[in-house]
């Protein structure tokens, strides 16, 4: 699927959120990554078997 060099990381990998953008969607909230991962702003995912993978935001550091 990938025609990158090097290719990007496959939806099942820990670092999938690093493959190319191929389709970008601000004004809804939502972008296609090359691998097929569904990427949204609020740090959620949508895997290409279905698999939803929740929000994880980092924790807000404490002063």
């Amino acid at each position: 699927m990938c025609t990158h060099r090097p290719t990007c990381p496959t939806a099942d990998s820990p670092d999938r959120e690093a493959a190319h953008t191929i389709a970008s969607h601000p004004e809804q909230g939502w972008s296609l990554l090359c691998n097929s991962v569904v990427i949204f702003e609020d740090t959620g995912e949508l895997l290409p078997d279905g698999q939803i993978i929740a929000p994880h935001r980092p924790l807000a550091a404490t002063a």
